[in-house]
């Protein structure tokens, strides 16, 4: 089997999600994904997969709510909204569908990225790392990075 990238899930700090299809992602840079292995408390051994930074384009197509998704928020304002109302991306899911079965919509494998994260205030809940916009023309932008803003990155579409 050949795995194709099907779409992107992102889980907020509070546990909602947000799946969004390749075709309704522009520009998109993971930088430096590395390994790491460990435990916390005491879940199962596992291997972890941490990124350096993030940043991603995506098109007005996606801003909406998937049934299979725990949204909510997303239900009252709309993704796009509630992504940049509350920056509390914690991690992403790169799912991963069967390339040779075109008929297959089944997940077949996936893996957990996690951004980095500092928390803005005692809640934790907020990432100081995080920052994102919607342009005139209604694409929203994220940034995740310790150095950069969606501002520097994206300063045309402002």
């Amino acid at each position: 089997m050949k795995k194709e990238v099907k779409a992107l899930k992102m889980t907020f700090k509070n546990g909602e999600t947000w799946t969004i299809d390749k075709e309704f992602i522009g520009d998109l840079w993971i930088k430096h994904i590395s390994k790491s292995f460990g435990r916390i408390g005491n879940s199962e051994l596992q291997e972890i997969f941490p990124c350096e930074s993030l940043k991603i384009e995506i098109f007005p197509e996606a801003d909406e709510v998937n049934s299979s998704d725990i949204n909510l928020g997303g239900l009252e304002m709309g993704m796009f909204d509630r992504a940049v109302k509350y920056p509390d991306i914690e991690k992403m899911d790169i799912l991963y569908i069967d390339s040779e079965n075109l008929d297959s919509v089944d997940i077949m494998d996936q893996e957990t990225v996690y951004f980095p994260y500092e928390a803005i205030d005692s809640d934790r809940i907020d990432n100081a790392y995080q920052s994102s916009f919607v342009s005139q023309d209604n694409v929203l932008y994220i940034v995740i990075d310790k150095e950069k803003t969606v501002k520097d990155i994206y300063k045309d579409k402002f």
